[in-house]
């Protein structure tokens, strides 16, 4: 009997074949070799399909509007965009001399008449109103409304009369803990730029700040890889609490450190884990601050969470809370004891609880909060200055992990720091994160605007989420003034700078034939069954941008636009006409008359 190749001793596996299933399964697919291209030059390799209609012509267009993710792992071009334009943003602000956001302009003789004449309406409104005469008030409640817009078209920004809501706030001691150290003060000064400093030879330089700051230890941790030393010891219920609140505290450094510095700082910060999974954040600074009076606002800094407190929980395991219809404060429903039916105290009624305990306290004694965050002993403190090596490094420094989320700044390669992440996610599990979140049902408390079906630890908010370790906020952090400009504002002029290289003036017909930005166009989101496949649209996206990057070479160096086919594209062959059964016949859509290459007839 013949034995079995596959089964018999020492047998070598036979090479594989052209036609086997496990060679065909090795060739790449031809969209992942699509994406690959697309990816090489840039182009959105999950382009959004978008119908636009032109309601003067009633023409009607497909286009490809760019993802715009900011996150490697959805599509890599949109990120690396998105991370430059962050880097220019940051480049352009850093170390102005001037404040970017210029003073209002004084009020016109238009605008001041304008005002008077509503004021007069106003008065006449409110006195109809107050006599209860509603039909008369209405009418001059239209012509307040003539006159706001005409103030708008004056060139007046705002409202005189902004609609707020009313919602009850609730007013606690801003008395500084006596734990923390005194915060020194200075005048402010009305400008954004900070002190400059005379050199030799009459040279003046404007020095700015880089800073970093981070949270206190929660326990010893390896210096290779962040993990703890004693994992039991490590205190992980305070390092989740942290994370969770770490947009709030370095909302109160900047205020801190405008108080210290006695004008107004402008700051660039991009936030970013730590080895032991602990956020931190790093400061470009306009201006300098002496070090003495930043490490004084750092230590100085920090942020009360008076939430109920959280540190014993009520219900474990399938003792929960259950939904009970017609009870609460509306007969609304609400959360009942399991066993005894009571019901549990409402958000509201848990932070009047708060409150009173607040108002009983004694003379001298301390209510400590649900919480209270405060920033490590460790704090990076630097001068640069503008336009050396070590100011640019800094700036890719502040956008080095912008393209990846949290959890993918430093991947857990070995068993200890999956283990290490595997802690911390636990922890966040089970920690409430806003006043909406269902763990407060944990802690014998119903959230805020409770809804049947919610259960401790399924979450959805976006701190519970392992890609996010904890923290909610911003990633990156930037001042109102800044650079006196928006990310849109940013684009804008880097398309004007592409187009006056090229030689196009922006307002000429040229330059705004394709614009279908303008009111007269409707875009509308199109339906993935009626757009074309994605295949076909990343090649189209690719033959523009290889067609866009020459004529950009070439305008580089000099030389007009190119007139032939890009490097790379192969010509396709001119057809005779006149030959049968050539695309020219016709009633065939292959008219030779029109393009002639590939790369042209698929534009």
């Amino acid at each position: 009997m013949t034995p079995d190749p596959a089964t018999a001793p020492n047998a070598t596996p036979a090479p594989l074949t052209r036609n086997s299933r496990a060679e065909r399964a090795r060739m790449p697919l031809a969209l992942a070799v699509a994406e690959d291209v697309a990816i090489a030059h840039g182009v959105c390799i999950r382009p959004v399909a978008m119908r636009v209609t032109d309601t003067t012509t009633g023409e009607t267009s497909f286009v490809d509007v760019p993802c715009g993710s900011t996150l490697a792992r959805k599509c890599p071009p949109c990120a690396e965009r998105s991370r430059r334009l962050r880097m220019a943003q940051c480049r352009i602000g850093w170390h102005a001399d001037t404040d970017p956001v210029p003073n209002p302009d004084p009020s016109t003789t238009e605008q001041r008449d304008l005002v008077v004449e509503r004021a007069e309406v106003t008065v006449v409104r409110d006195d109809l109103l107050a006599a209860s005469d509603t039909g008369p008030a209405d009418s001059c409640t239209e012509v307040i409304g003539e006159i706001d817009a005409e103030l708008r078209a004056a060139g007046v920004r705002g409202t005189l009369e902004p609609v707020r809501t009313a919602r009850p706030r609730r007013a606690r001691s801003t008395r500084r803990r006596q734990d923390s150290p005194e915060l020194p003060r200075r005048a402010m000064q009305p400008t954004t730029v900070g002190r400059s400093f005379a050199g030799n030879g009459g040279t003046v330089y404007r020095p700015s700040m880089f800073v970093t700051v981070t949270l206190p230890s929660y326990g010893p941790v390896h210096a290779n890889d962040g993990t703890p030393v004693d994992p039991a010891r490590y205190d992980y219920t305070r390092a989740a609490r942290d994370a969770l609140h770490f947009s709030r505290l370095l909302d109160r450094l900047v205020q801190n450190l405008r108080r210290v510095a006695g004008y107004d700082v402008q700051y660039f910060a991009t936030v970013e884990p730590q080895r032991r999974l602990a956020p931190h954040a790093h400061f470009a600074i306009r201006g300098t601050i002496p070090r003495t009076l930043v490490r004084q606002a750092i230590a100085a800094t920090y942020h009360q969470v008076w939430w109920p407190p959280t540190d014993t929980p009520v219900y474990t395991g399938n003792r929960l809370p259950v939904w009970a219809d017609g009870v609460g404060p509306d007969d609304t429903g609400g959360y009942v004891d399991p066993a005894t039916g009571t019901v549990l105290p409402t958000w509201a009624e848990a932070l009047d609880t708060l409150d009173a305990r607040l108002d009983a306290a004694a003379p001298g004694e301390v209510v400590e909060p649900q919480h209270v965050l405060r920033f490590g002993a460790q704090a990076d403190i630097k001068g640069l200055i503008a336009g050396t090596p070590d100011a640019d490094r800094r700036i890719g420094y502040l956008a080095k992990y912008l393209t990846k989320d949290l959890a993918s700044c430093h991947d857990a390669v070995t068993a200890r720091q999956r283990v290490h992440v595997e802690r911390f996610a636990d922890a966040l599990r089970h920690e409430p994160c806003s006043p909406g979140c269902a763990n407060w049902l944990r802690y014998g408390v119903q959230p805020k605007d409770p809804r049947p079906g919610m259960s401790p630890g399924t979450c959805r908010g976006k701190t519970h989420r392992r890609e996010h370790l904890g923290y909610a906020g911003r990633r990156v952090l930037v001042s109102r003034r800044w650079s006196g400009k928006t990310l849109a504002d940013h684009r804008h002029e880097r398309r004007a700078w592409v187009l006056a290289l090229l030689g196009v003036d922006p307002a000429s017909a040229g330059a705004t034939a394709g614009d279908k930005t303008r009111d007269r166009h409707i875009w509308q989101p199109l339906h993935p069954s009626e757009a074309p496949p994605r295949a076909n649209r990343l090649m189209r996206a690719i033959t523009e941008r290889l067609r866009w990057r020459a004529a950009l070479d070439a305008a580089l160096r000099g030389e007009p636009p190119p007139t032939t086919t890009p490097p790379g594209a192969r010509a396709a062959p001119v057809v005779d006409p006149g030959d049968p059964g050539d695309p020219g016949d016709p009633g065939d859509p292959g008219d030779p008359t029109r393009d002639t290459t590939r790369k042209e007839a698929a534009a």
